[in-house]
């Protein structure tokens, strides 16, 4: 299978932010649901437990990576159902990312933005996102999940040329 990277890359005063869009034939409640609620992001990112409180942090399992390993995530702003901003920091830094929703006669668009405080390593981290926002989109629907090898190293290419200005 061929997928198709969706992303965009837009320069900022503080670094860069990676775009992702998806749109959903869903109110913005239910999908708001699919990324906050434990047994629902389980099916396509991993379950979270504690208390998803802004200032909080929360323990994400992320069951569809290697070894299944848990990571911290402060949940640094939350308006449902329209904005969640969260924090997480691994060997790799600090990964900082919102998800924003917005719903039209039904229809919502999901925008997954990670501000970047560097752009290095963005061929890696950009066909990771794709990824998992289609296991959103194949848990939403009970289609089959999407295999990473389609994304990566596939997709390594057009991440780094959002890098080079392409």
């Amino acid at each position: 299978m061929t997928r198709i990277p969706t992303a965009r890359l837009f320069r900022t005063a503080t670094g860069s932010d990676l775009v992702l869009t998806r749109t959903f034939r869903a109110l913005a409640d239910d999908v708001w649901a699919s990324l906050t609620e434990p047994e629902r992001t389980a099916r396509w990112f991993g379950p979270w437990e504690g208390d998803g409180a802004p200032g909080r942090t929360v323990k994400v399992r992320m069951v569809f990576e290697e070894q299944g390993p848990w990571m911290e995530v402060r949940v640094d702003a939350c308006d449902p159902p329209r904005r969640l901003a969260v924090s997480t920091q691994d060997e790799a830094g600090v990964w900082r990312l919102e998800v924003l929703l917005a719903e039209v006669d039904g229809n919502t668009e999901l925008r997954l933005v990670h501000h970047l405080d560097t752009e290095e390593g963005i061929g890696e981290v950009g066909p990771g996102w794709e990824f998992y926002l289609d296991m959103l989109i194949a848990s939403r629907e009970g289609a089959a999940r999407p295999v990473f090898d389609d994304y990566y190293p596939s997709m390594k290419g057009y991440f780094e040329g959002l890098r080079e200005g392409e």
